[in-house]
C-alpha cells in the first residue's frame, strides 16, 4: 500500500503560555499543501525496517516517528512487523511538518494495510501521542490548533486558486541544516493577550502581512538574516502573503499568478512551487 503524506505551512503562530508539562500552549493555523513524501508499507517481516531514499539524514529506526507509529499500534492491536519504503521530498528542519505527516500516514496506511478498522478520531488520538502537529495529518485539512497544537477544529478556509513557492535554504548561516523546534521555543517570550487567530484570519489575505504573525520569524531572523531575505524576496516576486513556517527554516509566498519569478538559486535553496 502506498500513500503521499503532505507538508503543511503555519498562517500565523502565537506562542501564548508556557505549560507545567513544559510545552507551551499555542495557536496556530494549519493549512496542507501539496508538496508531500511517499510512504509504502510492503510484505510482513521479521523484524520493521524503514528504508529511505532522497536523503542524507541518518535517523536511528527505533528514532524514527514512522516505527513509533508502528509501535504503538503493535503494542495495541498486535499488528506485525512490516517493511516501510519512504521517499522524501519534505526537507527536514523547515517547519512544514514532514516527519509528522510521515508518522500519521503511517498509522492510516497500517490500519489499512492489517483492516484494523481503527477510527479516525482514535488515529487521530495516537497521532497526538507521537507529537503535537501529528494529529492534523490523520485526516489533513485547514484547521485552527491549539493547545500544544493537537487540539483541531476545522476552518472554512479556502485557498484554492493560489498558487504557493515554498524555499529554504539549504545551510544556514551557522552551516546547519534546519531549525530545531525546541531550541526555538527557548527563544520566543509568550504572550496570553493576543487577538484570536480565528478572527485575523477572515481578514482579507491582503490585510494578512500586518496582522497575521509568526511568533518565531522574529527572534529566528535575528539569528539567520536568510529567513527574512527569503520573507522579502517572496514579497518583491509578488507574494500575497509571506511568512516562515512553524520554527523554521521554510518560508512560503502565496500568489495569485502561477510561476512568479523568483529571487533564488536551487543551488543556494530548496525550491518548491504548486497550486493550492
Amino acid at each position: 500500500m502506498l500513500c503521499f503524506p503532505k507538508a503543511k505551512i503555519n498562517l500565523g503562530l502565537q506562542i501564548l503560555r508556557k505549560r507545567t508539562d513544559g510545552y507551551h500552549d499555542i495557536e496556530t493555523v494549519m493549512v496542507p499543501v501539496p508538496l508531500h513524501d511517499a510512504l509504502e508499507v510492503t510484505q510482513i517481516a521479521t523484524r520493521t525496517e524503514i528504508r529511505m531514499y532522497g536523503t542524507d539524514q541518518i535517523i536511528p529506526t527505533e528514532s524514527n516517528l514512522v516505527f513509533k507509529a508502528w509501535k504503538i499500534l503493535a503494542e495495541r492491536h498486535e499488528i506485525k512487523p512490516v517493511v516501510f519504503h519512504l521517499i522524501k521530498r519534505i526537507p527536514s528542519g523547515a517547519g512544514l511538518g514532514g516527519g509528522s505527516s510521515d508518522a500519521a500516514a503511517a498509522l492510516v496506511l497500517l490500519n489499512n494495510f492489517f483492516r484494523l478498522e481503527l477510527s479516525c478520531e482514535l488515529l487521530t488520538s495516537y497521532a497526538a501521542e507521537l507529537g503535537s502537529d501529528c494529529a492534523l495529518f490523520v485526516d489533513p485539512k485547514p484547521s485552527l490548533a491549539e493547545g500544544r497544537g493537537e487540539k483541531l477544529n476545522p476552518l472554512d478556509l479556502n485557498l484554492s486558486g493560489y498558487h504557493i513557492v515554498i524555499v529554504q535554504p539549504r545551510f544556514l548561516s551557522d552551516g546547519s541544516l534546519g531549525i530545531s523546534t525546541a531550541q526555538a521555543y527557548q527563544k520566543v517570550q509568550p504572550c496570553p493577550d493576543r487577538v484570536p487567530l480565528r478572527k485575523i484570519i477572515q481578514r482579507p489575505m491582503g490585510e494578512w502581512n500586518v496582522n497575521l504573525k509568526n511568533d518565531f520569524e522574529s527572534v529566528i531572523a535575528a539569528e539567520f538574516p536568510e529567513i527574512a531575505h527569503c520573507v522579502k524576496s517572496l514579497y518583491n516576486s509578488g507574494a500575497v502573503y509571506a511568512a516562515m513556517s512553524g520554527s523554521g527554516s521554510a518560508c512560503f509566498g502565496l500568489f495569485k499568478t502561477k510561476n512568479p519569478v523568483l529571487m533564488f538559486s536551487n543551488r543556494d535553496f530548496f525550491i518548491y512551487s504548486g497550486k493550492m
